[in-house]
């Protein structure tokens, strides 16, 4: 029987810049960083209180799963923002806003009130945008 989600994957243009985003900008800590045989880098994040999960960013590279034709395909739509990666929770969206503005985080909307609590809108250093959300109650 499957008991949770321990793995996630977010496609990323550039595993340094994206490692330097999630870790320098968004606060998360590295859970694994190892380069396989091959030169194949595994490298995941992850929420300091949220230590079940991994957040696996995952490279735009060919591999025997990607052909080089997908991988340019893949590469357009994350660039182009076409991928919302998930919900990232806060207790405080406003200063969140406001504390991930100032270290230079893009944001394709502003802290919002919503049906389900107040949410911004936020995109990292790939393209993939996600949630940014402070729940009611």
């Amino acid at each position: 029987m499957i008991q949770k989600l321990s793995h996630a994957i977010i496609y990323v243009l550039d595993q340094d810049s994206a490692h330097d985003f999630y870790v320098h900008k968004l606060g998360m800590e590295v859970r694994m960083d190892h380069t396989m045989e091959g030169g194949f880098r595994w490298l995941t994040v992850g929420p300091k209180g949220q230590p079940d999960l991994e957040i696996v960013l995952m490279p735009l590279t060919p591999s025997p799963m990607m052909s080089e034709e997908r991988v340019a395909q893949m590469r357009q739509l994350v660039a182009a923002g076409a991928f919302g990666a998930g919900v990232l929770k806060t207790d405080d969206c406003r200063k969140a806003y406001e504390e991930l503005s100032a270290q230079g985080v893009k944001f394709l909307q502003e802290p919002t009130e919503r049906f389900y609590g107040i949410e911004a809108l936020l995109v990292d250093d790939s393209g993939n945008w996600f949630s940014l959300t402070q729940p009611l109650g």
